[in-house]
């Protein structure tokens, strides 16, 4: 199970809407590879809970977290419901490491997707689990979490932010 190298912001491949998986045991290897790539980095960064396959060049809709003792690997998710109660965060991207972005997200979400064994699911989530799918939902579609700023003092170098104490609001 391979590390794989992790698609960078400006590489034009970020921005592609990626496609959906047409059987779900062709998953398996860009899974396991998704698996390898998150704790590769989050050795070398120190953190990292989830990664979307479009972030190691395959452009299908596949997601692998891993939240809390909780493993979810996600084919073709789509939202049934985000909640209209909001939040301000600021976000990380394995596809700027050194870049934190202060955006909003929905405060709770609910989406539906396939197991890799192709049966049916559903997860609603709410809090740091609610954002990070929002996040890995919007790598779905070529969105990044530089493209949600909220304006153009929501941006920061990961050090600085750190320095400020990680938590401006």
């Amino acid at each position: 199970m391979p590390a794989r190298r992790i698609l960078q912001l400006g590489d034009p491949m970020l921005r592609l809407k990626s496609e959906p998986v047409a059987r779900p045991e062709e998953a398996a290897l860009v899974l396991r590879d998704l698996r390898a790539t998150l704790h590769a980095f989050q050795r070398e960064h120190g953190f990292g809970r989830g990664i979307s396959a479009i972030q190691i060049g395959v452009p299908l809709r596949l997601i692998y977290v891993e939240f809390e003792s909780q493993t979810y690997s996600l084919l073709n998710p789509e939202w049934e419901w985000r909640s209209e109660e909001k939040f301000v965060l600021w976000d990380d991207c394995f596809s700027f490491p050194n870049l934190v972005v202060k955006l909003e997200r929905s405060a709770a979400v609910r989406l539906c997707y396939q197991e890799p064994t192709g049966r049916d699911c559903t997860l609603a989530a709410e809090g740091a689990l609610s954002e990070l799918l929002q996040h890995e939902m919007d790598h779905q579609d070529g969105v990044l979490a530089v493209d949600r700023a909220l304006d153009a003092n929501s941006l920061a170098t990961r050090a600085e932010w750190l320095r400020q104490g990680a938590s401006r609001s």
